[in-house]
């Protein structure tokens, strides 16, 4: 069975790995940043760098599903913190392409602080003609050992009974953490650990079947509010590596990030994680198999 989906505001093609491990065919992949783009590229993903407030839904390649993970910044509950949760127009892009091309069935992700913007949420499950379905939270706990909690609603032209998913065998945090992680600590660590900041780090221990905290974009800004215990440091304590950010989002290590270090950083904590990817991958074959 061949099941074609679009993939909008797809950054460093994270989402798009689970799917494909699902069997769904990629048809294409719109994105804005063009080092998100050049990760894709790397890793043999094709993608389309574009400004979708400014591309035509007519122009987009037709498909049986469309995925919609525009940012959450601004929906995000730290984001109260900084007085910028007020939500953005990108919402409107993802309706307007969905409520012209009506797929079969469209997917949004988001974090749950969505559930707050109520014409949000209005436009994303109120469309005429879709049977839409909720869920919140998804843990990726239920996969791996960071705590990840996400928004998900699946809209579709036939009322379908979406199943959650199955709770799995999770890797430990043990399991994902290099033998040679070959981080260096920030200064700003030894400062947070010393309580010169508001908050002191997230410190996650591997022998105490710790799991990390929710990756985030602003790791690559400051890595010294997310930390591992690993005895053979100063502190006592490190960051995670690349690759050990990756794995906490199911990223397989055969998927390459030749970038900076801080955009790597940056790109895996906007991604989405693998396993929710394969999840929906699951549910989508299932609905186009009855």
């Amino acid at each position: 069975m061949n099941i074609n989906l679009n993939s909008y505001f797809s950054g460093a093609g994270l989402l798009d790995i689970g799917l494909i491990q699902a069997g769904i065919e990629i048809q294409a992949s719109y994105e804005i940043d063009p080092i998100g783009c050049q990760v894709q590229r790397d890793n043999g993903q094709e993608v389309d760098q574009v400004d979708l407030t400014q591309k035509l839904v007519e122009d987009d390649l037709r498909a049986d599903v469309h995925a919609y993970t525009y940012p959450c910044t601004k929906y995000s509950a730290i984001a109260d913190i900084h007085g910028t949760r007020t939500g953005d127009e990108l919402f409107l892009h993802a309706f307007r392409h969905m409520a012209i091309a009506r797929p079969e069935i469209f997917i949004i992700e988001n974090v749950p602080g969505m559930r707050k913007f109520k014409v949000v949420m209005e436009a994303m499950t109120k469309l005429p003609d879709y049977y839409t379905t909720t869920f919140c939270p998804i843990k990726s706990e239920v996969w791996l050992p960071q705590r990840r909690n996400r928004l998900i609603i699946i809209g579709s032209k036939k009322n379908f009974s979406w199943r959650e998913p199955k709770p799995l065998k999770v890797k430990r945090l043990a399991d994902i953490l290099l033998k040679d992680p070959q981080v260096d600590s920030p200064k700003a660590l030894t400062k947070r650990m010393n309580g010169a900041y508001r908050d002191l780090p997230i410190i996650s221990d591997p022998d105490k079947n710790d799991i990390a905290p929710c990756c985030v974009a602003h790791y690559s800004k400051d890595r010294s509010t997310r930390v591992v215990v690993d005895k053979r440091y100063k502190l006592g304590v490190r960051p995670y590596a690349v690759r050990e950010y990756a794995r906490l989002q199911g990223v397989p290590d055969s998927y390459l990030f030749n970038c900076s270090k801080n955009e790597a950083y940056r790109l895996i904590g906007n991604g989405v994680s693998v396993p929710l990817g394969e999840w929906l991958g699951d549910e989508i074959t299932r609905y186009f198999a009855k």
